[in-house]
């Protein structure tokens, strides 16, 4: 499949990560300031103590984050907590509105969904396909999306499930290890992936491309092609696990179709391996892995 290429200035690009104290922002540092990637970042918490450059609350604070905007040349919303209470969740929404307010014209975003936004049906999920979330936070990210559909330069990942910043490697593991659910024939749960250093490379990828001009589809699913079983990731790991009977709400298979992320040259197209999703959570993560 043939990539987009275009004639990319390059110079670095200004990107604002507003949500810059959690653990996805928190890769990211660290993957860009270990590797070149033609980023400034410049990053957005709320409090101190957190390894951001800018404190202040977007929705508080207007003025600040107008000022900070206007510095950049593209905008990375991951801001949002994953539960929470109801309030938690509509500040998904919430950023997004006082993102668009504050930024000049058409600056570029680039704002964090997730997969969560799409069915149980279990097939590989496109962006032109339905969406239905089961969850509060699918739902929460997919009012979040509302707010900037049909607004110029403006693009929502659909990002898969990130190495080190989800429940199966990024939390920490008991001496009894992982309860793993099994579903009836046999198999563990099936994710689309990506690990921390892929992930930093295809935002910066895209937002360079915004920068220099080069529209983008409005949505767009990330992660690595294919899916990759929970199980190979635990025995990747090193990490035990104990198998438990799926229950009936459990999802088998989730799968994001990437053919866009692979044409925009955002990832390769070589499928998903659980060594590699790990080698790279590993090595980002240095010796907290």
């Amino acid at each position: 499949m043939k990539k987009t290429e275009p004639d990319l200035n390059l110079h670095e690009t200004h990107l604002l990560v507003v949500g810059g104290s959690g653990r996805v922002a928190g890769m990211l540092r660290r993957v860009w300031s270990a590797e070149p990637s033609g980023m400034v970042p410049v990053f957005q918490a709320r409090r101190e103590g957190v390894g951001a450059d800018l404190i202040f609350d977007p929705l508080a604070d207007p003025g600040a984050l107008a000022q900070a905007i206007e510095a950049a040349d593209v905008v990375l919303n991951l801001a949002g907590r994953a539960g929470g209470s109801g309030a938690d969740l509509a500040a998904h929404a919430a950023i997004a509105r006082a993102i668009l307010a504050a930024r000049n014209g058409a600056k570029p975003v680039i704002a964090a969904s997730s997969a969560a936004v799409y069915d149980r049906s279990g097939e590989a999920q496109s962006e032109a396909g339905p969406v239905d979330p089961p969850v509060a936070y699918g739902r929460a990210k997919l009012e979040m999306e509302a707010v900037l559909r049909d607004q110029p330069a403006a693009c929502c990942l659909r990002i898969g499930n990130v190495a080190g910043a989800d429940a199966l490697l990024g939390q920490p593991v008991s001496e009894a290890g992982r309860s793993l659910h099994v579903f009836a024939d046999g198999r563990a749960p099936r994710r689309s992936y990506i690990g921390p250093s892929d992930l930093a490379r295809a935002i910066a990828r895209l937002a360079g491309l915004m920068a220099a001009g080069q529209p983008v589809p409005p949505v767009l699913n990330l992660a690595l092609p294919g899916v990759v079983g929970m199980d190979d990731l635990l025995r990747a790991a090193g990490v035990a696990w104990s198998l438990v009977p799926a229950p009936p709400e459990a999802i088998e298979n989730v799968e994001l179709d990437v053919s866009r992320a692979i044409r925009f040259g955002l990832v390769p197209e070589a499928r998903a391996r659980a060594e590699r999703i790990v080698a790279d959570w590993r090595q980002v993560a240095g010796g907290s892995a």
